[in-house]
């Protein structure tokens, strides 16, 4: 049996974020394996949070922020949020 999409999967938000870390990370020219281990993520991990599929916790946003040198402020500004 398939397990039920959380109740964030979809977010508009969510989904505005996730495409502004795509971005960034793609500019910055890391790959999501490289990104989630500088972030201390697992890749998995990280590759849920470019699909939506996480909501992502703040020490998460924190630590990948850090890694794209971006504040979290300024990712949300991208994000249209």
């Amino acid at each position: 049996m398939a397990k039920p999409s959380p109740h964030y999967a979809g977010d508009p938000n969510l989904v505005k974020i996730e495409q502004a870390i795509r971005k960034l990370r793609t500019e910055a020219g890391f790959s999501q394996e490289s990104l989630a281990y500088e972030a201390g993520v697992d890749r998995s991990y990280m590759g849920g949070v470019e699909r939506g599929e996480h909501n992502l916790t703040v020490i998460s946003l924190l630590r990948i922020c850090k890694c794209l040198n971006i504040g979290v402020w300024e990712l949300l500004q991208r994000a249209d949020i």
